[in-house]
């Protein structure tokens, strides 16, 4: 065969130098690539189920669900509302059930005048112009006003 100085030479082959590389770089290559693709689809799914719950839980928030008050007497451990003979105040309302988280959060369950017992939330009036104050774990207080002096405070009976 005759060797032409103008044409050049036949490329060497680095097949072999890149055999043990290639063996190594092509099962790395797709695992970086899953992982990528796992990792996106983690977060995105992560994404989607936090703006689900929060949509959740903002409808939750916004419509309040009926509460079977006999149910909620039960299960606070208070007994059914009973007539009241007395006219004071005091003896007016009773109070079956507390809620209590934080100082100007919580709950509490009150019947007023031998009604069924209603859930008033802290700031709320009850009856004759007293706004429930504060909650605690046991009992309540009620005022005239929510920064105002307690006038009346109410607890739970003691448990039998």
């Amino acid at each position: 065969m005759n060797h032409n100085p103008q044409m050049p030479s036949p490329r060497l082959s680095f097949v072999p130098a890149w055999s043990l590389s290639s063996r190594l770089a092509l099962p790395l290559a797709t695992l970086l690539v899953w992982g990528v693709v796992a990792f996106s689809a983690v977060t995105w799914g992560l994404r989607w189920s936090a703006t689900q719950a929060s949509s959740t839980a903002t409808t939750a928030v916004q419509s309040m669900p009926e509460v079977d008050m006999g149910a909620a007497v039960r299960s606070l451990g208070g007994a059914p509302a009973q007539p009241m003979a007395s006219p004071s105040l005091a003896s007016r309302l009773q109070l079956l059930g507390v809620m209590s988280r934080g100082d100007d959060a919580g709950a509490a369950l009150i019947a007023v005048d031998g009604q069924a017992a209603k859930p008033y939330r802290v700031g709320a009036v009850v009856v004759d112009g007293l706004v429930l104050q504060t909650t605690m774990a046991r009992r309540v207080t009620l005022g005239p006003s929510m920064p105002g002096a307690p006038t009346l405070v109410l607890e739970l009976p003691a448990k039998k």
